[in-house]
């Protein structure tokens, strides 16, 4: 009986029954009526009761889970339920979704003919990393006298792991061929240059750049002949990663930490994907998670069981230490991508020798954010004295930023400053442009 459930019909068909005895009480001849149809509804419920109970396989249903949840980005969950009683039936359905969703109304409904199949799915949207468990998959069945209803459980205790996000590298890696990003629009890539990798020498035509023009082979042909460069294979990208307290900072649900590790892996497939070499490593008090700079093919999966195990915790972070482990770790001019906020100028100032440091021996790349929330209130128009003073302090820490980036480039240090939700593709520009420049 613990499968059972009364349903609300039922209840209704009671209050209906209590207003014909009231009636009853002025009106003494409707009281066999009111008896009649009291005995009609318990009946109903119990033919009601056997019609849902009489079979035991009557109602098959199966949650299609993918291999693993993606962070950030909308993940679809599959349902198919199939009527094996002989009528039309009425189905609630409430998944045990994970806890970390707090989403408390689940619930949808769908009618399926007998012998058939429902076919549905619905999305869910993991802003942490780890481990999502799923509980019961719950189908209600309710007759078309709708009574009562039959409780089917299915799928206990189902685990899921929730990667850095992976959903669109496909569609990153086909923007990177063509060299544009689609934000607001087509942002194009000018090629500035090339790397002085010699493929061939090819026959000149219209649009070639005449740089390239080889003469000595153009006097033997009596033909324009240029030669042809590709680009230089097999760089090293390093990335690092700062899990420290200012990297805890949420926008939209997803933390800065948390942004920067899908980015990191968006980035690590493209450069992969260009036949360079990706390596990582995270720091805070000290440095961990590290994957040594490699284009084998087992590389993307291993940068991203290790994105997947990061943490943040509370601690100032050590740049101290971090330039220590570069000095020893790095021994090769790299491309240092270094993902990290900076909200001051102090803050800047007490770490900048050790990204000089940095810079000296490779190229760095300092990757921080803007604050999205301060841009709203810049953009506002105010319509009080109380926003007008909200305006002009946002506008001052917008100015620092830019005197941040200022500071930077000083010492031949580049930076992307972007908004959260704009990080992979302006960090997966900013790498091209420079491959494209041959500045490496």
């Amino acid at each position: 009986m613990k499968n059972l459930y009364i349903n609300t019909r039922f209840f209704f068909s009671l209050i209906g029954v209590g207003m014909v005895y009231v009636l009853a009480f002025f009106f003494p001849v409707l009281m066999w009526a009111a008896h009649l149809l009291l005995l009609i509804c318990f009946l109903a419920a119990m033919v009601d009761y056997l019609l849902l109970f009489n079979q035991k396989n009557a109602l098959l249903a199966q949650r299609i889970l993918p291999e693993k949840l993606s962070n950030g980005d909308e993940n679809f969950v599959k349902i198919d339920i199939k009527n094996n009683y002989s009528f039309k039936i009425s189905t609630r359905i409430i998944d045990e979704i994970p806890f970390q969703f707090q989403k408390r109304d689940f619930l949808i409904t769908k009618d399926i003919e007998s012998g058939r199949n429902t076919y549905f799915q619905y999305s869910l949207e993991p802003k942490e990393r780890g481990e999502y468990s799923f509980g019961n998959l719950n189908v209600y069945a309710s007759s078309p006298l709708g009574f009562v209803s039959r409780r089917f459980n299915f799928q206990k205790d189902a685990m899921l792991p929730a990667y850095p996000s992976f959903v669109h590298l496909r569609k990153y890696e086909l923007m990177a061929l063509q060299s544009e990003f689609m934000l607001g629009g087509i942002k194009k890539i000018r090629k500035l240059g090339h790397t002085m990798e010699f493929e061939q020498i090819k026959e000149y035509v219209p649009g070639d750049d005449i740089r390239t023009i080889n003469w000595k082979a153009t006097s033997k042909t009596n033909r324009l002949m240029v030669n042809q460069f590709q680009d230089e294979k097999s760089q090293r990208i390093f990335i690092l990663i700062d899990k420290g307290r200012t990297m805890k900072m949420p926008f939209n649900g997803l933390s800065l930490l948390d942004y920067s590790i899908n980015a990191a892996m968006a980035l690590s497939h493209i450069i992969l994907k260009k036949g360079d070499r990706a390596g990582m490593m995270t720091f805070s008090k000290k440095t961990e998670n590290k994957i040594a700079a490699e284009n084998k093919s087992g590389q993307l999966r291993k940068i991203s069981e290790a994105l997947y195990n990061i943490k943040t915790d509370f601690f100032e972070s050590d740049f101290n230490r971090l330039y220590q482990d570069v000095k020893y770790s790095l021994n090769q001019r790299s491309l240092v991508l270094l993902f990290t906020n900076f909200e001051t100028l102090d803050g800047l100032n007490r770490q900048l020798k050790y990204l000089r440091g940095i810079a000296k021996n490779h190229l760095l790349v300092v990757i921080f954010f803007k604050n999205s929330e301060l841009q709203t209130l810049i953009h506002k128009n105010p319509e009080n004295m109380q926003e007008i003073y909200d305006e002009i302090v946002a506008e001052k820490f917008e100015f620092e930023k830019k005197l941040i980036i200022q500071e930077l480039r000083k010492y031949g240090i580049y930076t992307v400053y972007t908004l959260p939700e704009n990080l992979n593709i302006d960090v997966i520009n900013k790498y091209l442009e420079i491959k494209a420049r041959g500045i490496l």
